[in-house]
């Protein structure tokens, strides 16, 4: 509990330095969205009053203890673009990344645990080289471009799947599923191929341990010696699924666009193109801040693991 607490707090501080970098990297980038909301036709006049209008012209210091001072009370600002509350913006937005971000994490540990598990076991047979194969290309060939040939497999050619939208929950499961299968498959692949060759090295490396011949020359059957080599072997694994799940944000942020998804994946892209600062800076953070939440959740899961492991 003690460890657990000092965790907690040690993300303070790397909450404010990641805030403090998010809003000056953001800030000093080209660009100013009063000339973008202003248009063309506005004069220099007309975008001065709007950049008042807007706080964009105060000193940097003073915008951002502005900011600060609003996220101590929980309130992340409003569009410049659209005037409507960052939180109410994320409301709408959360649904297809989350359920995007969740079925892909399922699918992943559904297939790349028993790939690699299989791999590591027939090591060195065509089998393994064959699971290799697939790692290896699934992991190179860019994540648009596997989205495309889908789109146009699966969704224009057989009509299995739509090709772009998504279909809230609420509408019902077949329809929610057959909404996210392609986009979900599409990021998959890549987290499929990088914990498939993760799990391969670290149950090769267990399957050599002497514990583990012991068990076989007492005949121990296959399944419970993988079971058990799999359990020893956890530890990179999860660590692996973690940094993976905390990189997915960038793979989403490519999938909504490629499938015009909804999610807070086009939210940012959009911001970013009309440098919508307080829907950017959210963003940001939040990300920021459940990276640092899952690296924690990690850290202790490994006791589950590993009994051995004290804090």
């Amino acid at each position: 509990m003690t460890y657990f607490l000092k965790r907690l707090l040690s993300i303070l501080p790397v909450m404010i330095v990641v805030a403090l970098i998010v809003f000056m990297l953001i800030h000093l980038s080209p660009g100013d969205p009063a000339a973008l909301i202003a248009g063309d036709s506005a004069t220099a006049e007309d975008i001065a009053r709007l950049r008042a209008q807007l706080g964009v012209d105060k000193p940097l210091w003073e915008q951002f203890a502005l900011w600060s001072g609003n996220l101590l009370h929980g309130n992340l600002g409003s569009s410049i673009f659209t005037q409507i509350p960052v939180s109410k913006l994320l409301g709408q937005r959360l649904e297809p990344t989350l359920s995007i971000a969740l079925l892909t994490m399922a699918l992943t540990l559904l297939f790349a645990v028993p790939l690699g598990t299989v791999a590591a076991y027939r090591a060195g047979s065509w089998v393994d080289r064959l699971i290799m194969l697939f790692a290896v290309l699934a992991f190179s060939v860019p994540v648009f471009l596997v989205g495309y040939l889908l789109i146009y497999g699966l969704a224009i050619k057989a009509q299995w799947f739509p090709t772009q939208g998504f279909v809230s929950l609420s509408e019902g499961v077949w329809p929610w599923l057959r909404s996210l299968t392609l986009p979900c498959i599409n990021l998959a692949l890549v987290y499929i191929a990088l914990i498939t060759r993760m799990t391969r090295a670290t149950v090769i490396e267990v399957l050599s341990e002497d514990y583990i011949r012991t068990a076989r020359a007492k005949g121990l059957g296959v399944m419970p010696v993988l079971l058990h080599a799999l359990r020893n072997a956890a530890i990179p694994i999860v660590t692996t699924v973690g940094v993976g799940l905390s990189l997915l944000i960038g793979g989403v942020v490519v999938t909504e666009t490629v499938f015009a998804i909804p999610g807070v994946g086009r939210l940012v892209v959009d911001a970013v193109q009309r440098h919508d600062y307080p829907v950017i800076q959210s963003v940001l953070l939040l990300s920021a801040g459940v990276y640092v939440l899952i690296n924690l959740l990690i850290d202790l899961s490994y006791r589950f693991f590993d009994p051995r492991i004290r804090y």
